[in-house]
C-alpha cells in the first residue's frame, strides 16, 4: 500500500472501531465480539507504529499487559495448584466422562454427578489463614511455587481479612457443639476447629467490565496505551509493587475451593462452607446431575455471558463427590475429575488474500479462503473454509475483503462475517470453476447437493497414493507425515496435491482433530527442511509409472535438469542405457499430460532442485566399490547423506536402506538408529564418518 492507501485504511479502522465502541459503551449494544474489536485495534496500532505520522489524538489505540515481577518473594504452596484440561464440544465432554468411568467401580459410577462453576477470566490465587486471620496470599506461579502478593490481596474487599462465621455450616454433617477460640474472641462450631490452626482457600481475582473501562478511560486521558482485556489488568494489578495502585483498581474475587478438612463430602458443600466462612462465592454456580444438565448450563451461559459484569470463557465441570474426585487423581498438571468446558473460541479480523478450490477425497469442490496470517487463540490461522458457493453468496465475500474469522475447538476456521465498511473498491468477486482445477474434468452437481464434484475417478487430486509415494523415504522423505495425516489433510481440504504440503503452517495442522500443537510445529519444520531436493529424488517423487530409484538417477545423470527431461522426445529416453521402450513411453506420456506439467511447474516454484554437475556422472574406470553395498544411518557432520550416496555410486557401489548379510558396510553418523545395532548382530563392518571419508578418498 502507498501512503494514501495506508492513511485511508487507518481512517476506516478508526471509524469502524469508534462505531462499535459507541454501540457497546454508550448504547449498551454489541454487534461484534470483544476479540474482534481487539483485533481491529491491534491492526490500527501496528499501522500507527509503522506510520506514526498518521497518529491522531482520537485514535483508539491499544494495549499493555502485566508480567510477573522478580521483586516478589517466592512462596511454596501447601498443596500443588493445578490447572484444567480443556474441552470444546459435547463429544470432548463425553470422552472425558468415559475415561474417568473406566477408573471407577460399578457403585462409584452410579454416584458420579457434577458441580459446575463459571470459569472466570482472571488470576488464580491461594489464601492462607492462621488462627482465623489472613496471613498469606499467593499467585499460582508454576503450581508449586507462586508469588507472595499478600499486601495487594488485602486491598481486595471480597477477600475476608479474618474468618468470622455467624451461622453453622449447611453443607456437611457437622455438629452444632461449640468450642472456644480465644484468638477470635467468639464461639465456633466444632466443625470449624481448624480455624484455630491453618485454613487454605483458593479462588480467582478479576476486575469487572465497568472498572476495566474506567481504567482504560483514565489511560486514554493520560495518553497511555489502553489495556487489552480485563484479565491482563487484573493480573497486572495483583503484581503491582505498590499496593496503593492495586487498591485503586477495585479488584473483585470469588472463592471456589478449600484445602482444609471440614468433613466436606461434595464440591457443592465446599462452596457452601466458603460462603459461611465469609468468602464471596459465585451465585451462578450450579449442581448438575448428569452431562445433559451440564450441556444446558454451558449453553445458557454461552448465550447469556454478556449479561455478567465480568468476563467468563467457559465453565468448569467438577466431579461432585470428593472421594471419587480424589480417587481419580491427577494426570500431568490437571485433575482427572475436573475439566474446563470452553465456549466457542475467540474471533479475529484479517484479510482474504485469495480463494482456492480444494479437491476432496470424494471429488467435492470446497472453496477455501487464503488469509493474511492472524492469531486466533494462540494459533496462526492462514485459511478458512467457505463450505460451498452458496455460503460465499450468503457472506457476500470478495477477494481482498476484511473478514471476521473464528473457530470452535479443533476445527478448520470459519469466516463469520465480511466487514464491508473497510472495502477500498479493489476487491474482486469470486466465481466457482466449471472444471476441476486438477484434471480439468467438467464438474457435476446432483439435484440433492449444493456441492460441485469432480466425477473423474483418476483425478490426480483424488489419488492419495501419490501423496504417500511423494513423502516416502526415497522421495522427499518427510518425517512424521504418514498416511493418516495425509488423509486428514485431504479430507479437511488443506491440500489438493503434494505441492500444497509446502504451504502448510503450524496453525493449519494444529487445527486437525487430536493433532497436538508441538506435533504441528515438528511437522512444519520437517516439511521445510525438505524444500531442497536432489534431482534423482525429485524425479522419483513425481510417481511416474515404471520409474524406480535407479531409473530416476539415470535420468538425472543423463539430462542434468528437469527442463531437459520435460522437453525430451521419445527417442531421447531410449538412448539411455538400461531404459527400454516401455519405460521410455511411460516417461514421455507423463510429461505429455497438461495436468502433470501444471503440477510440475507448481512444485518447481516451491522447492529447490539440486541438479547434478556434468562431471559428476559415473566414471566407468572408477569402480573401487563395485559389488559393495552401503547403508547409512545417523547424521553426517561434514557432508549430507545425498552427497555421501553420490560418492558411493560414483565409485561403483550400491546404497540400500536396510541392513542384511549382503551389506558390505554400515556408515554410522551422529544419533544412529537401529541399523547400527543390527549391523553389530550380523557382523557387518561398521564405519564412522572419518573412516568412510578416508575410504572414499
Amino acid at each position: 500500500m502507498n501512503n494514501q492507501e495506508i492513511k485511508n485504511r487507518i481512517e476506516k479502522l478508526k471509524k469502524l472501531i469508534n462505531h462499535h465502541r459507541h454501540l457497546y459503551h454508550v448504547l449498551d449494544k454489541q454487534e461484534i465480539s470483544d476479540a474482534v474489536l481487539d483485533s481491529l485495534k491491534k491492526e490500527l496500532f501496528d499501522l500507527e507504529q509503522k506510520y506514526p505520522e498518521f497518529i491522531t489524538e482520537d485514535s483508539p489505540t491499544q494495549r499493555v499487559g502485566g508480567k510477573p515481577l522478580k521483586e516478589f518473594k517466592k512462596i511454596k504452596h501447601p498443596q500443588r495448584m493445578l490447572s484444567f484440561n480443556d474441552a470444546f464440544s459435547k463429544e470432548d465432554m463425553q470422552d472425558w466422562l468415559n475415561r474417568i468411568l473406566k477408573l471407577l467401580t460399578v457403585d462409584e459410577k452410579n454416584e458420579v454427578d457434577f458441580y459446575c462453576e463459571l470459569k472466570i477470566d482472571g488470576l488464580a490465587i491461594e489464601l492462607i489463614y492462621e488462627n482465623g486471620f489472613f496471613k498469606t496470599g499467593a499467585t499460582r506461579g508454576d503450581g508449586t511455587i507462586g508469588e507472595d502478593v499478600t499486601q495487594n490481596l488485602k486491598t481486595v474487599e471480597a477477600i475476608p481479612l479474618s474468618i468470622s462465621p455467624s451461622v453453622s455450616l449447611r453443607g456437611g454433617q457437622q455438629s452444632d457443639e461449640a468450642i472456644q477460640s480465644e484468638s477470635m474472641g467468639h464461639r465456633l462450631p466444632r466443625s470449624l476447629r481448624s480455624l484455630a490452626m491453618t485454613l487454605v482457600a483458593r479462588g480467582e481475582v478479576f476486575i469487572s467490565k465497568k472498572e476495566f473501562e474506567k481504567i482504560n478511560k483514565i489511560q486514554k486521558e493520560k495518553g497511555s496505551a489502553v489495556y487489552a482485556n480485563p484479565r491482563n489488568i487484573a493480573a497486572g494489578s495483583v503484581r503491582q509493587l505498590d499496593s496503593k495502585i492495586t487498591a485503586s483498581r477495585h479488584l473483585d474475587s470469588f472463592a471456589y475451593d478449600l484445602k482444609t478438612d471440614f468433613n466436606q463430602q461434595t464440591h457443592e458443600q465446599i462452596h457452601k462452607i466458603l460462603k459461611d466462612l465469609g468468602f464471596k462465592i459465585n451465585q451462578h454456580n450450579k449442581y448438575c446431575q448428569n452431562l445433559k444438565e451440564v450441556f444446558e448450563f454451558h449453553r445458557y451461559w454461552q448465550k447469556n455471558r454478556e449479561k455478567l459484569d465480568y468476563e467468563i470463557d467457559g465453565i468448569v465441570v467438577v466431579v461432585n463427590n470428593n472421594k471419587i474426585f480424589e480417587k481419580l487423581g491427577v494426570v500431568g498438571k490437571a485433575p482427572r475429575g475436573a475439566i474446563a468446558f470452553k465456549f466457542a473460541q475467540a474471533e479475529a479480523t484479517t484479510k482474504v488474500l485469495d480463494v482456492k478450490i480444494q479437491v476432496g477425497r470424494t471429488g467435492a469442490m470446497t472453496p477455501v479462503a487464503i488469509l493474511e496470517p492472524v492469531q486466533v487463540t494462540g494459533i496462526t490461522i492462514t485459511r478458512a473454509t467457505l463450505h460451498n458457493e452458496d455460503e460465499i453468496k450468503r457472506l457476500g465475500l470478495k477477494i481482498g475483503d476484511t473478514v471476521i474469522v473464528g473457530r470452535a475447538g479443533d476445527v478448520i476456521p470459519d469466516i463469520i462475517r465480511v466487514l464491508s465498511e473497510l472495502r477500498t473498491g479493489k476487491e474482486k468477486s469470486f466465481k466457482m470453476p466449471e472444471k476441476c482445477p486438477s484434471c480439468q474434468t467438467k464438474l457435476e452437481k446432483s439435484e440433492t447437493e449444493v456441492l460441485l464434484r469432480c466425477p473423474n475417478l483418476k483425478c490426480f487430486a483424488r489419488q492419495r497414493r501419490n501423496f504417500y509415494h511423494f513423502v516416502s523415504r526415497a522421495a522427499f522423505n518427510i518425517d512424521g507425515l504418514g498416511p493418516k495425516i495425509i488423509d486428514k489433510l485431504l479430507d479437511e481440504g488443506l491440500v489438493s496435491d503434494p505441492a500444497d504440503l509446502f504451504d502448510l503452517k503450524e496453525g493449519d495442522l494444529a487445527l486437525l482433530e487430536r493433532f497436538a500443537e508441538k506435533s504441528a510445529e515438528n511437522l512444519v519444520k520437517s516439511i521445510a527442511e525438505k524444500k531442497e531436493i536432489t534431482l534423482p529424488r525429485f524425479i522419483y517423487a513425481l510417481g511416474i509409472r515404471n520409474i524406480g530409484e535407479e531409473t530416476a538417477r539415470d535420468l538425472a545423470e543423463y539430462f542434468l535438469n528437469i527442463r531437459k527431461i520435460k522437453n525430451a522426445k521419445l527417442e531421447d529416453f531410449e538412448k539411455i542405457l538400461d531404459i527400454g521402450p516401455v519405460v521410455s513411453k511411460s516417461i514421455y506420456e507423463w510429461f505429455g499430460e497438461k495436468e502433470n506439467i501444471r503440477f510440475l511447474e507448481k512444485l518447481e516454484n516451491k522447492v529447490k532442485i539440486q541438479n547434478p554437475k556434468p562431471n559428476a556422472q559415473p566414471n566407468p574406470k572408477s569402480q573401487k566399490f563395485s559389488g559393495k553395498s552401503f547403508v547409512l544411518t545417523g547424521t553426517l557432520e561434514s557432508l549430507s547423506r545425498d552427497v555421501a550416496k553420490a560418492k558411493i555410486r560414483e565409485l561403483g557401489g550400491d546404497v540400500s536402506e536396510s541392513v542384511s548379510l549382503k551389506t558390505s558396510y554400515v556408515v554410522v553418523g551422529l544419533e544412529p538408529g537401529s541399523k547400527a545395532e543390527k549391523a553389530k548382530k550380523l557382523g557387518v563392518k561398521i564405519l564412522n564418518e572419518k573412516e568412510f571419508l578416508s575410504l572414499v578418498k
